[in-house]
């Protein structure tokens, strides 16, 4: 039987392939940019939307305390999240190329100030990783596309 940590970290390794794909594609697949560059923010949007749901447990767990969040804090942080995934969308590629870095950085800045109680120790290190990549991923997304 597979422990839920390894499942986590290989379900999350994953994940990281559709960014790193993306992130290569629009080099090696230039004529296809385009469509490239608008799954790859589908992608985004789709994982910020799902990293986000992460803390409905948390705040449903939480009851009437009201440490280090409370339940309403931590459900109105989750739906900033969401909104931010399906707005990007939205946004012209520009605005997208910016959304989306900022957002996976904020929503591990949330994870390691305010919700680092909830996580085991192999999951906050884990996040640090999935969040380097898909930030780094980001990043040669916008530097392909302002060159």
């Amino acid at each position: 039987m597979i422990s839920v940590s390894r499942l986590a970290i290989a379900i999350g390794l994953a994940g990281l392939l559709p960014f790193i794909f993306g992130a290569l594609a629009v080099f090696v697949w230039p004529q296809y940019g385009a469509t490239l560059v608008s799954y790859f923010y589908l992608y985004s949007a789709g994982i910020l939307a799902f990293m986000a749901g992460v803390y409905w447990p948390i705040a449903l767990q939480l009851e009437d305390r009201c440490y280090p969040l409370s339940p309403i804090s931590t459900l109105v942080i989750s739906q900033c999240f969401f909104v931010a995934a399906g707005l990007g969308l939205l946004l012209p590629v520009t605005g997208q190329m910016l959304v989306y870095p900022l957002a996976f950085l904020g929503l591990y800045l949330v994870d390691i100030r305010w919700m680092n109680l909830y996580w085991p120790d192999w999951y906050r290190k884990l996040r640090l990783v999935l969040t380097l990549v898909a930030v780094v991923c980001q990043l040669v997304v916008a530097g392909w596309l302002v060159s």
